[in-house]
C-alpha cells in the first residue's frame, strides 16, 4: 500500500492558511474593499448629487424621507457626500504612502547595502525631519507650500520618505548579514544581483506591511490638514473638510455632524488592524 505523504507547504501557503483564521483581518480587508468600491462606482452608486444644496433641509436628521443619513450645512445629501469623500480620503491616504515606499525603500536599500559614509549621509539627512512630529511637518509644509490636494500629497510624501528609509535600512542591514548573502558572495554573484535576488525579495515584505500602517496615519493627517484649511478646498467633498464645516453645527445635529469622524474612525482601524493581521500571518516564527 502506497502512503499518502503530505507535501509540505510554502511560506505563501503557511500565509494564506493563517489569514483565512483570523477573521479580524478579514473583516477589515473587507470593509477596506467595500469603501474602495463604493469611492470607484460613487457616480453609480450615490443617490444625490454631492453638490446640490437645499437649504430648506438643511441639517436635516438621520432618516429624512430623501435624506437617509441626514443632510449637511448646507442641505447637501451627507450620504452621497460620505461616499464621494472616500475618493479625496482614500486617494490623500495611498498615494503619498506609494510614492514614498518607492523613494524610501530606495533609499534605505542603497544606505543599509552600501554602508560606511554612503549610510552616514542617507541617514542623518532623514534623522533631520524626526526633530518634528508627522503632523506638525506636514501642516509646516503645506502652510508653507499653499493648500490643495497636489500640495497636500506632497506633504506627506515627505513626511513618510523617512520613517520608510529607516525601515528598510535596518531591514537591509540584518537581511545583509545573513549566511545566505555570504554563500551568494562567494559564489561570484554580483552586488546587483544580490540586491535583486536575494536582499529586495526579502526586505519587500516587511516594508510593505509597515506601509499598509502608514496608510491609517496618512488618512488623519491628511483630513487634519483638511480641517484646518491646508488640505482640500470647498466644495469638495472630503472626510475631514466636513468636519471642519460641520463643527459650527454640532449642537444642532451631533448625529450627522459625527458621520465624517466615524467613516475617518472606521477607515483607518480596519488599516490598522489589517496591518497587524499580515504582519501576524507572515511572521516566519509562527
Amino acid at each position: 500500500m502506497s502512503a499518502n505523504i503530505n507535501k509540505p507547504r510554502t511560506y505563501w501557503q503557511s500565509v494564506r492558511s493563517r489569514l483565512r483564521r483570523d477573521p479580524v483581518t478579514l473583516t477589515c480587508a473587507g470593509i477596506i474593499i467595500g469603501i474602495v468600491l463604493l469611492s470607484i462606482f460613487a457616480p453609480l452608486i450615490a443617490p444625490a448629487n454631492p453638490y446640490d444644496a437645499n437649504m430648506m433641509k438643511r441639517l436635516a436628521p438621520i432618516g429624512s424621507p430623501g435624506y437617509p443619513l441626514g443632510a449637511d450645512e448646507l442641505g447637501r445629501d451627507m450620504l452621497s457626500r460620505l461616499i464621494y469623500g472616500g475618493r479625496i480620503s482614500l486617494i490623500m491616504g495611498l498615494v503619498p504612502v506609494f510614492i514614498a515606499l518607492i523613494i524610501g525603500a530606495s533609499c534605505g536599500l542603497v544606505a543599509g547595502y552600501v554602508g560606511g559614509r554612503t549610510n552616514m549621509l542617507i541617514m542623518r539627512t532623514m534623522d533631520i525631519f524626526y526633530a518634528f512630529p508627522s503632523i506638525m511637518l506636514a501642516i509646516a509644509i503645506s502652510g508653507a507650500i499653499g493648500a490643495g490636494i497636489e500640495n497636500g500629497l506632497l506633504s506627506l510624501t515627505l513626511v513618510f520618505i523617512p520613517p520608510i528609509t529607516r525601515v528598510s535600512e535596518t531591514i537591509t542591514v540584518q537581511i545583509k548579514s545573513l549566511d545566505f548573502i555570504d554563500a551568494a558572495r562567494a559564489s561570484g554573484a554580483s552586488n546587483s544581483r544580490i540586491i535583486l535576488s536575494h536582499i529586495i525579495v526579502n526586505a519587500l515584505g516587511p516594508i510593505f506591511i509597515y506601509c499598509t500602517s502608514l496608510v491609517s496615519v496618512s488618512i488623519i493627517i491628511a483630513s487634519g490638514l483638511s480641517f484646518l484649511g491646508l488640505g482640500v478646498s470647498p466644495p469638495e467633498a472630503d472626510w475631514g473638510l466636513m468636519l471642519s464645516t460641520l463643527r459650527q453645527s454640532i449642537y444642532v445635529n451631533p448625529w450627522v455632524c459625527a458621520l465624517p469622524g466615524v467613516m475617518i474612525f472606521t477607515t483607518s482601524l480596519c488599516f490598522n488592524l489589517m496591518s497587524d493581521g499580515l504582519r501576524s500571518a507572515m511572521d516566519m516564527k509562527m
